[in-house]
C-alpha cells in the first residue's frame, strides 16, 4: 500500500513538472523560431522593439520581449527563462500566470513612459522579474520551500542586481530595472498563495530528538 502510494505521488509530481516545463519550452521554441527566421530570411525586426515616448513603438510593449539582438543574445536570455520560468510555474501554480502575464507586459509600460528614445528589445525584463520574484518570495513567506529557492536564485543569479544600473552602453538597463520592481510586487501582492511549511528558526534544534544527536556524535567521533 505505502509503495502504491508512493509510485502515484512520483507520478503526480511528474506530471506537474511536465505541466510547468510544457509552457516555457513553447516560448522558447517560439522566440527561437523568430531569430532563425531573422536570419534566415535576413529580415530584422527590430522595428517591432519598444520605443519609448513614440505611438509606433507601443507594439513593443507586447513584442520587444520576442525579439533579440543576435544568437548570444538570445541564448544568454534562454537558460534563465527555462530555469526561473519552470520554477515559477512548478512551485508557485497558485501566481504563476499572473507573475507571467505582469512581467512580460508591465514593464514595458513603464519603459515606454521613461525609458531612453531607443528600441529596447529581448527578454531580460521577464528575467529580471523573475529572480526578484523567487527572491522577495521566500524573503516575505519565511516557509521552508520558499527561503530555499530564494537561496538557490540568490546564489545562481546575485549579480544580475548591476543589471539595473546604466553602468554598460547598449543595455536596456530600464527593462531591467522595472521588471525587478514588479517581481517585487508581485512577490507581496501574492504572498498568501502557494505557502508551504512555516520555518521557524528558534525551533529548528529542537525538532531533532536528543537520542538522535547522540547517535550522530557517536558516529563522528573517532574515539
Amino acid at each position: 500500500m505505502f509503495s502504491s502510494n508512493k509510485k502515484e505521488t512520483e507520478s503526480d509530481e511528474k506530471k506537474k513538472f511536465r505541466k510547468a516545463l510544457t509552457p516555457v519550452l513553447i516560448f522558447l521554441a517560439l522566440i527561437w523560431a523568430i531569430k532563425i527566421f531573422e536570419v534566415a530570411f535576413d529580415f530584422k525586426l527590430v522595428f517591432l522593439g519598444l520605443y519609448p515616448h513614440k505611438t509606433s513603438g507601443l507594439i513593443g510593449i507586447f513584442t520587444a520581449p520576442l525579439i533579440h539582438g543576435g544568437f548570444n543574445h538570445l541564448f544568454s536570455n534562454s537558460l534563465p527563462i527555462l530555469i526561473l520560468g519552470t520554477t515559477i510555474l512548478y512551485f508557485y501554480p497558485k501566481s504563476a500566470k499572473a507573475v507571467i502575464a505582469g512581467v512580460y507586459l508591465l514593464p514595458g509600460i513603464f519603459v515606454w513612459f521613461f525609458g531612453r528614445e531607443s528600441y529596447h528589445i529581448g527578454a531580460s525584463g521577464m528575467i529580471y522579474g523573475f529572480v526578484t520574484f523567487l527572491f522577495f518570495s521566500g524573503v516575505i513567506k519565511r516557509d521552508r520551500r520558499s527561503i530555499a529557492i530564494s537561496l538557490i536564485v540568490t546564489f545562481l543569479y546575485g549579480g544580475l542586481i548591476w543589471g539595473v544600473l546604466p553602468v554598460k552602453e547598449g543595455i536596456s538597463w530600464e527593462y531591467h530595472l522595472f521588471g525587478a520592481i514588479w517581481g517585487i510586487i508581485f512577490a507581496i501582492v501574492y504572498r498568501k498563495k502557494d505557502k508551504f511549511k512555516q520555518y521557524d528558526w528558534e525551533d529548528e534544534e529542537d525538532d531533532v530528538p536528543p537520542d538522535e544527536l547522540e547517535i550522530s556524535y557517536d558516529k563522528e567521533d573517532p574515539f
